[in-house]
């Protein structure tokens, strides 16, 4: 406040403690003029400071560390890329999207299922539910195609009469092509896609391939895409009515899906409740197990503010 008012008062002096202090290690207006020429020089005007800096060591020359070759060139906006290559791109994470019901967040992807014969692959269009964790559609194919992910879909929605509000996918071409899109849009499904190589922007269809790729029944090769569809079917069902998911308290897909999972949840609770009646000393004061299903999931969560 004192500062203010001797500002206000015509007093534009700084006098804070050692505000006039000479700083040692700053440069001086020569020694950037320096930079400035000896980086655009004919000799050195298409080497980053990462190079030109030791070739001058080289020559028993030391003006300044390739951070402040760096920091002055950008002064000046001399750090443009000019490589023949594209220059790299920050891309913003994908916005978070929460589900507290099924339908809310879809994702999906493609993974690739090795033939017997190598260097041929198939390959596996897969939908899942966020929410519930159960896979929704998928189909089989023998080379990836923005025109079998359009199919699968309308399969879905038109066939099966199913809506969803949002999905999310990689950046693949089978993902982003004008025939899918447009046809989402028509559904005014809300689309976000992965940064490209980030595979944590799409965690849990990428768990679910982990998890089918893992299965001791993986076959690691196929005869034909008639057996690859056959298997993937099998897996399929056996992951939304038999697989007891961690992530939703143990229960299977289908039964979270169909709200059964919420009986059964309330059916291991009571058991517990009885437990510790008929054993009390076993649990002291602390509570039972709470058995539950989550309330929302988040895909891709803003974790800055937390």
């Amino acid at each position: 406040m004192r500062t203010l008012q001797r500002w206000k008062k015509g007093n534009l002096a700084d006098n804070r403690k050692k505000s006039h202090a000479k700083v040692i290690r700053k440069l001086t207006d020569d020694e950037c003029e320096n930079i400035v020429s000896v980086s655009t020089s004919g000799k050195y005007k298409d080497l980053s400071p990462h190079k030109i800096v030791p070739l001058l060591l080289s020559e028993g020359i030391y003006i300044a560390s390739v951070r402040s070759f760096y920091r002055i060139l950008g002064k000046y906006n001399m750090n443009n890329h000019r490589s023949n290559s594209k220059a790299k791109k920050n891309r913003s994470k994908p916005p978070e999207i929460k589900a507290s019901e099924s339908n809310q967040v879809w994702c999906w992807d493609i993974t690739w299922l090795p033939c017997n014969i190598k260097g041929k692959f198939f390959y596996a269009y897969v939908i899942i539910d966020v929410y519930d964790r159960s896979i929704v559609g998928w189909s089989v194919h023998s080379e990836e195609s923005e025109i079998h992910s359009y199919n699968l879909f309308r399969y879905l929605t038109e066939g099966k009469n199913i809506t969803f509000k949002n999905l999310h996918s990689d950046n693949g071409s089978p993902m982003k092509g004008s025939t899918l899109i447009s046809f989402l849009n028509s559904l005014e499904v809300g689309i976000s896609f992965s940064r490209p190589r980030v595979s944590n922007d799409n965690p849990f269809i990428e768990s679910f391939f982990k998890t089918l790729k893992y299965d001791v029944s993986y076959p690691y090769c196929f005869d034909n895409i008639c057996s690859a569809r056959s298997w993937v079917a099998d897996f399929v069902n056996w992951y939304n009515t038999e697989h007891l998911h961690s992530a939703i308290g143990y229960v299977t897909p289908e039964q979270m899906r169909s709200g059964d999972a919420e009986q059964i949840f309330e059916q291991r609770n009571e058991v517990m409740r009885l437990a510790k009646e008929s054993h009390p000393e076993r649990w002291g004061t602390r509570d039972t197990k709470r058995w539950s299903a989550p309330e929302t999931v988040i895909l891709n969560p803003d974790n800055r503010f937390k």
